[in-house]
């Protein structure tokens, strides 16, 4: 099961070494609409399979999703990809909302 780091956490990091971090967004895209956290990657659950070379492999890849379950799937799945740097977003975008930057809309 890949790592947890909490939105303080990533923040703080973003801000001190923005190149280190990449966030990817694996929501659906009526969902980024409403929210997001940029600057981020777009690639919805379904289709991270089939579009892995668009991952940074170089990089430390925090995935996020609203609460953290479909993001934590999906960094299970990257670590098994051979990603050897990756990281579940805890609490999602909502608790990045909450804990972070409350200028990002809550929802669902």
């Amino acid at each position: 099961m890949a790592e947890e780091r909490e939105p303080g956490e990533i923040a703080r990091e973003r801000t001190e070494r923005p190149e280190a971090i990449v966030l990817l967004d694996v929501r659906e895209p009526d969902e980024r609409e409403t929210a997001a956290i940029l600057p981020s990657i777009h690639i919805p659950m379904r289709e991270v399979a089939s579009r892995l070379a668009e991952i940074p492999r170089d990089k430390e890849i925090v995935v996020y999703c609203h609460g953290g379950m479909r993001s934590a799937m999906v960094a299970a799945f990257l670590e098994g990809k051979g990603f050897a740097h990756v990281t579940n977003l805890a609490g999602g975008i909502d608790a990045w909302s909450r804990r972070v930057d409350p200028s990002v809309p809550r929802y669902g």
